[in-house]
This record gives C-alpha cells, structure tokens and sequence, in this order.
C-alpha cells in the first residue's frame, strides 16, 4: 500500500478570520409583559398612594357585613369598604376590619361613631328602607376630636342626633317618664321642633333626667321662664273637676312627646343657655300654674265619715277657688272613744287665700286669723265633685250654724282645723229618721182592723145580695104598672107633637121671633165693639 504523504496546503485556500459578536436586541415577545409589568407597577404605586388607613369595628353581630362588598358611607359618599369580619376570640363579637380612602383618614378620631345601616322598625319611625334594594352598608358620623385612633366600637342603633345637627339640648327632670322613649318628639304650639335624645333613672331611684333636642331656629324659643310638660296623644282626665280632654298630635298615641311653651305674660325672651334644667309637668295645667309666693302650710282634718272617693291630690276649695290639695289620707283608732277617724293631711297655700307674708311669718298673728275664721263658723267638709265617678274634695267654708266652740291645736307640728258632716251623710241621717219613724208605725194592728173591717163589709154583701133578690120579687110588677102608664104618655105627647098640632104653631112662631131677637143683639153687640162710648154717651145720630 502507497505510503501517505502530507503535502502543504495551495496558497489560494482563504483563511478564517476574527470578527466582533453583534449586540443582541430583544425579541418582540417580550414587549407586551414588559408593558403589563409597568402598567401593574403604576396601579400599585396609585393604590398605594390613594389608601388611607385601616381601622376595626366591633359589632355585636356581622348582620349586613359582607366582605369586600359592603361599603362605609358618610352622606351616601363612599369612603371605605369592609375588608374582613372575623369572630372574637372571645365569640363576644365581631371585628370588621374597614380600608378607609385617603380622604377619609380624618375619619379616624376619637368620637366618630359607626354602625350598620340596614331597614328598621322602630317606635321612632321606620329608616333604612333604601337598603332593600342596595344593601346594608356601614353609616358614619364624623368626629371632630383631636386623639387618632384606630378602634372603635360600633352602635347598634343609629345616633339620634349626629354631631352636625344645628340646635341646642336641655336637660328635663321628672317623676315618670310615661310613654316617652328615645325618638318621642318635642313640640312647640304643636309644631315638631326637637325629640328625645336620651334618658336615664337617678341614682336616687326617683328622679329621671331625660336630654331633649331643639332644632335651630326653634331653640331661641326655649328661655328661663319656659314651662314643659307630658304631651300624649290622648289626655284624658276625669276627677273631682269634670271630665276634660286634650289632644296633640297622631304621632304621641304611640310615642309619647313632650311640648314646651313660656306663659303668655312672661317677660323673659333671651334664648336659654345650652343644658338648662328644667321641671317636666304632667301635663299642661300643671305646668303653667304661677308659683306660689308663699310655702304651703300643712294642716289635718279629722273626718268622722267615709273618705271613699277622697284620693291625693284631691282640690281643696274655698267658695270655688282652689287653695290647696290633699296630701295624705290616714285612719287612726280613738282608744278614749273606742271609735275611728280619717285624719286628712292638706297643703294650704296662704297667697292664694289672699294672705300676706307679714300674717304668716308672725305665729301668734296667724293663730289669731285662723281662730277668728273658726269662730265665725269655718268648716272643713267634704264634698261630691262628680257624681258620676264619686270623686270628692274638701272644701273650706262658713256655716252659720257651726259656731259652737272647738278646741283647736294651733301649736302642734301640724295643725288640726275644725270639720262638718258633709250634706250627703246629712241626708243619710235624716232618711234614717224618717226610716226609724216609719219603723215605729203599728202595721200588725192596722193589718187587724183591716181584717175585721174586711169581714164585717162581706156581711154587708151577704146582705146586699138578699136585699136584691126581695126587690126582684116584690117591686117588680110595680116596674111593669109604671112602664104602661108611661106608654100612655108618650102616646098624649106623639098626639101633641104632630106636625097639625096648636102646640107645633105656636113653637115656630116662638122660635122666629127669638130668631129676629138673637139678631138684633148679634148687630148691638156689634156696634158696641166699634163704638163701646155709646154705653155712656148713647148712640150717635149718623150724619
């Protein structure tokens, strides 16, 4: 086999040479990730941007709170929306956490207030009813503290007034709070200007103090002199006085209300300062009586008679003028008498029995007017207001008859005053008189006269009957005789009576010429009406 042999290479083969590497451009698949990436980037930075801080809210419940649906509203503006609603550890409650938007990060204070607006009925009217169709969502109010926070604690009944509410609140004191309720409204003249804001009992366990809204313009009408009182819907009173009956509006025959309004003659028209306190009457009477100048004295009666129909509160009356009002009614047992009495406690105003504070200050003066007053005969009695429910009060008069000397004790912590029977326990006492005589009349011996005078008249019929029956017997033909004589006659009077008779003749004579008589006074009597003068002067001669 031929021996190989390496030959050099010719000289035109071309040799490889070196070149740079060419800068790599990306490829046009990578253009659209690249442009998403930035856009992501740009809304994430905006987002970002545009959060505002996150808070929690308690709420008993998660009712209407729906993540990442329900939005937080403030005047029907979004400014947040609930991101999550997670149980407590302690399964108490409910924590929301709520996104607010940026520019709802001064929402986050201390005194704003949240919670859950969703359809409602209630005795203050029915709200929410827009949510039936969009949805629940979270109401705010805002705050107007300066301490941030991020906690809050969620109402479950909306506020009744928000804190960009115009008007003033006024404190009222009373002894009941009735029908009213937080919602009740506040009227003026029966114009609604304000309602109930809040309530709550006193420590003392008598007194409740109820907050009570004025709308603006209508607090400037609320001043020092200013009276309120219960206004329900139907106020129906039947005492002592009469029946009366007092109306406001529809809306109190379920909620109650309160009404304001200052005397006619008040002088005081400067607007009260905001939380004046101020008394809460029953009712409007009540409320614009003019205060007394003078305290009220106490004084007891001591009645000996029923006090059913008395009650507290009952008029005390002088000559129908009010002067006070029963305080108290008692019954106390007389050992020395072995009998029981009503001791009636009263409160006597000395101004209204026109009495000044010079005749009360001075103990020994006012003793003197009232045993002056009693020696001429003043007495305490009670009597029927009404009869149809049976109320009674006391009145204070003077009975001329009652003059006899009592014993009054005038220097005892509460003074006793004289008392009469009252008229109806007179009556009773006299219709037992007459009872007590009627009772002592003999009716068992009468009934035995009349027994025997019943018997002795059937002896008399016995005989009657016979005394009959003997004139049947005996009289009878005699009867018979007269009849036929009788008849005789009224034959002779047919005979005298036929229309040929003299007597007939003579009768229509006589009865033309009293014809022509009853004529002639019929026209004299005429002429005397026209001229009765001629009685006395005679008849004029006729021109």
């Amino acid at each position: 086999m031929p021996e190989h042999v390496n030959h050099p290479p010719p000289n035109d083969i071309p040799q490889p040479g070196r070149k740079p590497r060419a800068r790599w451009l990306p490829s046009l698949v990578w253009v659209i990730p690249i442009v998403a990436a930035v856009v992501g980037l740009s809304l994430l930075v905006s987002t970002l941007a545009s959060r505002g801080p996150e808070i929690t809210v308690t709420f008993r419940t998660a009712e209407g709170l729906t993540p990442g649906k329900t939005a937080v509203r403030y005047k029907d503006v979004d400014i947040g929306l609930v991101k999550t609603a997670r149980l407590a550890a302690d399964r108490s409650h409910v924590i929301a956490t709520i996104a607010l938007t940026k520019d709802a990060k001064n929402f986050a204070v201390a005194d704003t207030r949240f919670w859950v607006v969703r359809p409602r009925f209630a005795m203050s009217g029915v709200s929410g009813l827009e949510t039936l169709l969009s949805g629940a969502y979270i109401g705010v109010d805002a705050g107007k503290s300066g301490e941030t926070t991020h906690s809050f604690t969620g109402l479950e009944n909306p506020p009744v007034i928000t804190t960009d509410a115009s008007g003033r609140q006024f404190v009222l004191r009373a002894q009941d709070l009735g029908s009213l309720d937080i919602g009740s409204p506040v009227y003026y003249r029966r114009v609604r200007v304000g309602h109930v804001v809040a309530y709550q009992l006193e420590p003392n366990g008598r007194d409740i103090t109820l907050r009570v809204f004025v709308d603006k313009p209508y607090d400037k009408l609320v001043s020092a002199d200013t009276r309120f009182w219960h206004a329900s819907g139907v106020d129906l009173k039947l005492d002592a006085n009469g029946l009366k009956l007092s109306t406001q509006s529809l809306a109190t025959v379920m909620l109650g209300g309160v009404a304001f309004q200052a005397p006619e003659h008040s002088t005081a028209h400067a607007p009260a300062a905001e939380n004046t306190e101020y008394l809460l009457a029953a009712d409007q009477s009540e409320a614009m009586k003019e205060p007394d100048e003078l305290a009220p004295a106490l004084a007891v009666l001591n009645f000996d008679q029923s006090v059913r129909g008395l009650s507290p509160g009952a008029p005390v009356d002088f000559r129908g003028v009010t002067v006070g009002q029963v305080r108290s009614i008692g019954i106390e047992y007389q050992r020395d008498k072995k009998a029981f009495r009503m001791p009636v406690v009263v409160e006597l105003y000395p101004s209204r029995m026109g009495l000044r504070e010079k005749d009360v200050a001075d103990d020994t003066r006012k003793r003197a007017i009232v045993h002056s007053m009693v020696q001429r005969g003043m007495r305490a009695q009670l009597r029927t207001g009404n009869l149809l429910t049976g109320q009674m009060y006391v009145a204070l008069d003077f009975f001329p008859k009652a003059t006899s000397p009592v014993d009054l004790e005038l220097n005892a912590p509460v003074p006793e005053l004289p008392t009469t029977p009252g008229t109806f326990d007179e009556l009773q006492a006299k219709l037992g008189d007459i009872v007590t005589k009627i009772g002592k009349v003999p009716f068992d011996q009468i009934g035995q006269d009349a027994r025997t005078a019943m018997v002795s008249m059937n002896k008399m019929l016995v005989k009657a009957d016979k005394l009959v029956a003997q004139v049947n017997g005996d009289v009878a033909p005699q009867v018979v005789a007269a009849l036929q004589d009788m008849r005789r006659t009224l034959a002779t009077a047919n005979g005298a009576l036929a229309p040929d008779a003299s007597l007939q003749q003579d009768t229509r004579r006589m009865m033309q010429e009293l014809t022509q008589t009853a004529v002639s006074l019929r026209m004299l009597t005429d002429y005397l009406e026209r001229h009765p003068e001629a009685l006395l002067q005679g008849k004029r001669e006729e021109k």
